[in-house]
């Protein structure tokens, strides 16, 4: 988001809506500040001298998703209110696209700290956190997010109709072929390419389908650099942020995204994003997290490669982009890479389970 965008706000007009939506920000004059962090929704920190919140709202150039993405945040964080879910308190939805230009969403600014994507690798660079001894605990807070949205009842919570979990895990492998196949129709100059390995995933994940776990929140995108923790030792995560891309479907592929990058015995899907050399084994946050939900963990394999599959065909845009024109060559490069090693590590991790 730039200056231009935030200068572009009728300051008069939301302070008027503020007022009768949202009076607990207080009533001085308005103050804006754009926050960096999020890549395709603007963030703004409101302050009207009482406690500082944030805006969330697609881009001014906002397509019809945006606004749905944005409105299904709003949905899960009003949900969200008096569970065991940590998540920045919510304050008001605003559907109207009059008052700033596109609809938004008020939530509670949180005081916590989360990881950093580095510009020169799309890595993580995690905080060692009181000299790297109470990191390892990081790991275990991470499980912690993910067994409270994986025991919240989604119904009582009124999420009943916020995704369809019969047959969420069958329909993963067309769902993300799907948006693959829909990059050369944005990015007319791309034409998707032939990835060593991917016919032999996808073969292998519709072959040996596992039942489903009990249907529960997911996060979509829960990583490091998506949750906020305390500043201070011990080790406890705040709020889970950026719901984006949540729905009701099965609670392990989360599970599986974040134990991807753990150490195990039978050794890494791929790269890891971040350095795990502190953080707990991949069996021990998987006994964690069944000891906690009840889910039963032993096809997490299946997860493994799934996960690798989905992130594969996600990240593959940002090739598309720089084909296009829409981004640096290099970075473009750099995600071609991704994109194949991915799915190279993937078809060989598929291989080693027969």
């Amino acid at each position: 988001m730039g200056q231009s965008d935030l200068e572009s706000i009728d300051v008069e007009k939301l302070s008027a809506w503020l007022d009768s939506n949202a009076p607990e920000l207080g009533d001085g004059p308005l103050q804006m500040k754009s926050i960096t962090g999020g890549s395709t929704n603007m963030i703004i920190e409101l302050d009207r001298g009482s406690t500082p919140a944030i805006l969330r709202s697609p881009p001014f150039v906002a397509t019809p998703q945006g606004a749905k993405t944005i409105e299904r945040e709003a949905t899960v964080l009003r949900a969200l209110e008096g569970t065991g879910v940590p998540h920045p308190g919510f304050h008001v939805w605003c559907p109207d696209p009059g008052v700033i230009g596109v609809p938004f969403y008020i939530m509670d600014k949180v005081d916590g700290w989360a990881a950093t994507i580095t510009e020169q690798n799309e890595t993580l660079y995690v905080p060692r956190f009181d000299g790297g001894a109470d990191q390892h605990y990081l790991g275990y807070a991470m499980v912690d997010g993910m067994i409270a949205m994986a025991n919240l009842d989604y119904q009582a919570a009124g999420l009943q109709n916020f995704g369809k979990p019969d047959g969420f895990l069958a329909r993963q492998v067309d769902r993300w072929l799907g948006q693959r196949a829909t990059y050369p129709q944005r990015y007319p100059k791309y034409q998707l390419p032939h990835l060593e390995g991917l016919d032999y995933v996808v073969d292998w994940l519709r072959a040996n389908l596992p039942d489903e776990s009990r249907p529960g929140l997911m996060h979509g995108d829960y990583a490091l650099n998506n949750v906020l923790f305390h500043h201070n030792p011990p080790a406890r995560l705040i709020a889970i942020i950026d719901w984006e891309t949540a729905t009701i479907g099965d609670p392990m592929l989360d599970m599986a995204a974040f134990a991807q990058s753990l150490k195990s015995d039978k050794g890494q899907v791929t790269r890891s994003y971040f350095d795990s050399t502190n953080f707990p084994t991949r069996a021990d946050a998987l006994e964690y997290y069944a000891e906690n939900t009840g889910l039963d963990v032993s096809r997490i394999d299946y997860y493994l490669v799934l996960t690798r599959f989905k992130a594969a065909c996600m990240i593959e845009y940002k090739v598309a982009e720089a084909v296009q024109g829409l981004a640096p060559k290099a970075k473009g490069d750099r995600f071609d890479a991704l994109v194949r090693g991915i799915i190279v590590d993937a078809a060989a991790y598929a291989k080693s389970l027969g």
